[in-house]
């Protein structure tokens, strides 16, 4: 049976922090809380909850070594708050899956299993999330969870941006072009929409999703026509600590020079480049907006970012044939108008004109009316999405 006003509980798991939001299913999904479990592994982490009722809000310090403990305390304070009385379902956001599993879908043994062949994949983020939904499902095994999977809104990129030039007897692995971020592009598409713009459905439209990881993504007619990530999260633009797309020539170059191992290569593009490695001080990009005029490598690492986020533009406004729209999203997108403006600069041929002002304040819409492509700037919310896929999945929709 339908619970009245059912709420779904969904989870972010990330490489320190576990992100949570509580949704009430009503006459229409509204957030009622969101929170998080911040700088796991660290001496301090950090359990916060921000809601409706301003005397429930909360920040304190925890003892989180792990992502197992981690959980524990958010699962313990669902308990301790009632919070877990009303609750319907658990959405996931699962950052891969693979080239079978691309539709959200209640979780079940068999997909777990194939989560665990799957983790080569994505070391970085499957092993925490397959964590989290076993300890959800050991404290409450009878209630429902539901995995939303971040390469869905690539899953059917046309065959020629799947493919990637290596032997194709990879590609019987799965090996391909994935694409990440999907839940985020798929939330701006629905805003799109809801904005009135027609590019959302019929038009040629970049994505941008730009904070500690950063991607872009071409969409025609609303499908996904192309990305910047790849097989993993590490391909495209340069990140926070994430190199981008390298000459995979140094792979080697740097075991012979320096006798790097796969795992060291792997730990160097993944947690020691991007924005930290050009600057050396810092993967954050205020801080390096607020040192560039005194510290070289900030200055650096902050014109690399825009010069790389412009070229992909620049490529995919190629391959789209044109350029309808261009959105704005994530941390960097949403609240750097220096970074923004220093994107869109040289693009006026492609028929991208800023209004300073409004670019500055941070106006939903930032484009000049003589401008061709319409420039936006849009708050996107993967956590929504996850709670109306579980809806949907369930029948609560």
């Amino acid at each position: 049976m339908r619970k009245a006003n059912p709420r779904i509980l969904t989870i972010n798991g990330g490489s320190s922090s576990i992100k949570f939001a509580l949704f009430d299913d009503g006459d229409s999904l509204s957030r009622v809380l969101e929170g998080a479990v911040d700088r796991i592994g660290r001496p301090e982490a950090t359990f916060r909850v921000k809601g409706e009722d301003r005397a429930n809000n909360f920040s304190r310090v925890v003892i989180a070594p792990d992502h197992t403990v981690a959980v524990d305390v958010l699962m313990d304070w669902l308990e301790e708050s009632s919070e877990r009385d009303g609750l319907a379902a658990v959405g996931h956001r699962v950052v891969h899956g693979g080239p079978k599993y691309y539709k959200p879908q209640r979780i079940t043994t068999e997909m777990i299993q194939e989560l665990h062949r799957l983790s080569p994949f994505d070391p970085e983020h499957l092993p925490e999330e397959i964590l989290l939904t076993g300890a959800f499902h050991q404290r409450f095994p009878d209630l429902p969870q539901v995995a939303c999977f971040d390469t869905a809104f690539h899953h059917d990129l046309p065959r020629v941006a799947q493919l990637l030039p290596i032997p194709r007897r990879y590609e019987a692995q799965g090996v391909r072009r994935y694409g990440f971020h999907g839940l985020s592009y798929a939330s701006l598409r629905e805003e799109l929409v809801r904005l009135g713009d027609p590019a959302g459905t019929t038009g040629r439209v970049i994505l941008s999703h730009l904070g500690n990881g950063a991607s872009l993504a071409a969409v025609r007619d609303g499908k996904s026509f192309d990305t910047s990530m790849g097989f993993t999260s590490t391909a495209g633009v340069p990140m926070s600590t994430r190199s981008g797309d390298l000459d995979p020539g140094l792979v080697w170059y740097l075991a012979r020079t320096e006798n790097m191992s796969a795992k060291q290569f792997n730990e160097m593009v993944n947690f020691q480049s991007g924005l930290f490695g050009i600057s050396e001080t810092s993967s954050d990009m205020r801080d390096l907006l607020d040192r560039e005029s005194e510290d070289v490598r900030a200055a650096e690492a902050v014109a690399l970012f825009c010069y790389q986020v412009k070229k992909w533009i620049g490529a995919f406004a190629a391959a789209l044939g044109g350029l309808d729209t261009l959105v704005f999203a994530g941390g960097i997108g949403e609240n750097a108008p220096t970074v923004r403006a220093r994107i869109c600069d040289g693009l006026e041929f492609l028929g991208i004109e800023l209004i300073e002002k409004q670019n500055a304040t941070n106006e939903a819409l930032i484009s000049a009316k003589a401008s061709r492509v319409a420039v936006r700037v849009i708050h996107t919310d993967e956590e929504l999405m996850i709670a109306k896929s579980v809806c949907c999945v369930l029948g609560l929709c």
